[in-house]
């Protein structure tokens, strides 16, 4: 009897840490992803601004400064743009995450209702 409690709990025990590491996993892709798009949009937004700024400092004589001003308006606009852009991409892979560990949190019963459906209650 008590190595039959010991088999189950064990097996319940691996089933837990299993799961456990794969929801740890989840996450984990989970903000590198999220990470990865931050820093893409911010090099992005870094190298408009940049251009922009650098077109300032050193206008071209055909240009003068106040036909710039729309042009770094365009540049805010489009930064601005890529930051909610960037924000919704975030909001997907958090929404794509949260499935997978929903999924992942219905398998164990799943499993486990597949396994008593054989047995009766007294």
């Amino acid at each position: 009897m008590s190595a039959r409690f010991d088999d189950g709990f064990s097996d319940y025990t691996r089933q837990f840490a299993a799961l456990a590491h794969r929801a740890n996993r989840l996450a984990l892709e989970n903000a590198e992803s999220a990470f990865g798009v931050q820093l893409r949009t911010f090099e992005r937004n870094a190298n408009a601004t940049a251009g922009f700024l650098g077109e300032l400092v050193h206008p071209d004589p055909a240009a003068d400064l106040p036909s710039l001003l729309p042009k770094g308006l365009r540049v805010a606009r489009e930064n601005l743009q890529r930051l909610a852009s960037a924000g919704q991409e975030i909001a997907g892979l958090g929404l794509q995450t949260g499935q997978a560990l929903a999924e992942l949190a219905r398998q164990p019963f799943q499993a486990g209702n597949g396994k008593h459906q054989g047995t009766k209650t007294r």
